[in-house]
């Protein structure tokens, strides 16, 4: 603490000074300092990280369930099986907290394709299996918006094509591209109804250039990071199975 008590008293003393000569800035310069193993590692640092570091990895390692192959975000164009079952691994384990919160129920979750950082590998899942899908520290929130921004959620997904995880959310296209029907929980979107859209906090704010959530009638935040609600689902299954199926599809 004194050596910094020391760089602001200098700083103070340069501030005065400069006031007196009225120095300019005229250059800066960096230096780039490499962190290589040449480095020498501190033994006592090392000796007190370790039974830390020990207890994180064992529990990191700890297998949850297994997955019965191997899924991954390019195994089909519109919707996978590993977006499938983030999205409704979303909505079964946020839904209960958003009920009990808001007397409500959320009518569909969607997510984003880049959110999915790894595969799902065939075998083994551990708690570090969920954190290599998701890294980030996304949370869920659950924004209450006009059926008519549902709408520009679908366009947006039916013009971007591409395998964003959605929940409840039925859409079907025709070969140009073009929306046939859009569904949530089996019925047509009423552009008059308030829906409860589930979804993370980047793209709330507008992340993937999704502006449709605002403005939102109110908006729920759940404070329960999506990589939790993997691990939560995982500690209460024993074998994973998504499979792909007809949430977003192209028909001929």
């Amino acid at each position: 603490m004194r050596f910094t008590h020391l760089i602001y008293l200098l700083y103070f003393l340069v501030f005065l000074n400069c006031k007196k000569d009225k120095f300019e800035l005229t250059k800066i310069e960096g230096h780039q300092i490499q962190i290589t193993d040449t480095l020498k590692t501190d033994q006592s640092i090392e000796d007190y990280v370790k039974p830390y570091r020990d207890h994180i990895q064992k529990d990191l390692d700890s297998v949850l369930a297994y997955a019965s192959n191997t899924y991954s975000k390019t195994d089909s164009k519109l919707n996978t099986a590993i977006g499938n079952f983030m999205a409704d691994v979303a909505y079964e384990q946020a839904n209960p907290v958003f009920l009990k919160r808001s007397g409500h129920n959320i009518d569909m979750v969607l997510l984003n394709f880049g959110g999915i950082r790894s595969i799902l590998p065939k075998g083994k899942i551990s708690k570090g299996t969920a954190f290599k899908l998701m890294p980030f520290e996304n949370s869920i929130v659950v924004a209450a918006i006009k059926g008519t921004q549902v709408n520009q959620l679908v366009d947006y997904l039916v013009k971007a094509k591409t395998a964003h995880p959605i929940s409840k959310l039925q859409i079907i296209i025709n070969t140009d591209g073009q929306l046939v029907d859009a569904k949530i929980n089996g019925k047509n979107i009423d552009p008059n109804k308030t829906y409860y859209v589930a979804t993370n906090d980047y793209l709330y704010e507008g992340g993937d250039h999704m502006t449709f959530f605002k403005p939102s009638d109110s908006l729920y935040r759940l404070n329960y990071k999506i990589r939790n609600t993997l691990i939560d689902y995982f500690m209460k299954v024993d074998t994973v199975n998504p499979v792909q199926d007809n949430r977003f599809i192209q028909i001929k």
